[in-house]
């Protein structure tokens, strides 16, 4: 007997709404799934080869969190950029240049939160610069980028000679840096938070997982904030919806070039904060240090899901990105093996990343 299509549609709906929702979970939940399978292949390869597991101690974790935190902070406005459609070839030379910015605003003796805000004033500007080019120009942003990346560059060349006639801009770190600043992503046991504990020496132990410096607390709440721009305001559908397919958008009703001016600002007030945590850093603002940076910040986004051709990234798997990089690179030092493996490594992560990207939307394509 042949069921009648209505009643089999019914029994099988359910199927596939559960079906989609499995694949929506493995899909979001999946950079995350890869990290974990990357640091406990890390881990277990320790083991097995030396014996130790300074890997796994929370000193090692913590550090590999810190020399993330960079790369992640910019890699959060990145995300917009890129699930917008667009990309940003600047934001290394731009969190160079915020550094320099912040660094002449406390060698010339301007208070840290106005020389803090000015940073981020920076910052958001040089993401106005490029949204404007892109709008209004409508040139491709992998070209307007690349040539504020090289703007970018000499401006703060030229700021680090006009206010220190030399190439790096070094406040003094005990006179005219905050202790604050200083700390913000520093290991020292009196820079963690939550304090030490002083009991159960079992307990304590595990309780230092989750002691960290304040800048990765300020990076996990800089990273709800954006999740929730994306999810919950009109705003973030409207970046979905530019990166999916920007003419539909347009009939749609949405402001093309005005939403797409406020996409690469937001990437630039987060180029801003990662100017910020650099200098905290390096406490010197040096223009040539963020050379090679963002080709980190744009491999943390793809790493994490975030699909070149626009419309598809997540917060969580950007983070996933970043720390994956410096899970590998950890990995990699503590078994010993050269900076040339680590990049083979980084970079089959990679094109891995990007292959299984085409894999989604030429399958989208067919169904």
């Amino acid at each position: 007997m042949i069921a009648p299509a209505g009643l089999s549609q019914t029994e099988s709906g359910p199927k596939d709404g559960r079906g989609r929702l499995l694949r929506r979970w493995i899909s979001e939940l999946g950079p995350l799934l890869a990290l974990v399978l990357v640091f406990t292949g890390f881990a277990l390869a320790e083991s097995a080869m030396s014996g130790r597991s300074v890997f796994t101690s929370s000193d090692n974790i913590r550090t590999m969190l810190v020399n993330s935190s960079v790369v992640g902070i910019c890699a959060l406005g990145m995300t917009v950029v890129i699930i917008a459609g667009g990309i940003d070839l600047s934001v290394g030379t731009g969190i160079a240049l915020c550094a320099t910015v912040l660094a002449a605003a406390l060698l010339n003796g301007m208070p840290a939160v106005p020389a803090l805000l000015l940073t981020l004033l920076a910052g958001t500007l040089l993401g106005v610069v490029n949204g404007l080019l892109v709008s209004l120009l409508r040139v491709v942003p992998f070209i307007v980028t690349l040539g504020t990346m090289t703007i970018f560059l000499g401006a703060a060349k030229l700021l680090a000679t006009y206010a220190s006639n030399s190439q790096t801009v070094r406040p003094n770190p005990e006179t005219q840096v905050p202790p604050a600043l200083l700390a913000l992503l520093s290991t020292r046991n009196a820079a963690l938070w939550p304090t030490e504990l002083t009991g159960n020496s079992a307990i304590d132990g595990w309780y230092d997982y989750l002691r960290h410096p304040a800048g990765l607390w300020c990076g996990l709440l800089l990273a709800l904030s954006v999740a929730a721009l994306l999810r919950y305001s009109i705003f973030g559908r409207y970046v979905y919806a530019l990166g999916s397919n920007e003419a539909t958008a347009r009939l749609c009703g949405v402001n093309v070039p005005l939403n797409r001016i406020a996409v690469y600002a937001v990437c630039g007030l987060f180029v801003g904060l990662a100017g910020i945590y650099q200098f905290s850093r390096l406490s010197s603002g040096n223009p040539t240090s963020g050379l090679g940076l963002e080709l980190k910040v744009i491999a943390a986004v793809v790493i994490g899901g975030g699909s070149l051709s626009g419309g598809r990234g997540s917060v969580l798997g950007t983070l996933a990105g970043a720390a994956m990089m410096s899970v590998i690179s950890s990995g990699c030092t503590q078994l010993e093996l050269s900076n040339d493996v680590q990049d083979i490594i980084i970079g089959a992560v990679i094109i891995a990343a990007v292959s299984l990207d085409q894999w989604r939307q030429r399958r989208g394509q067919t169904s």
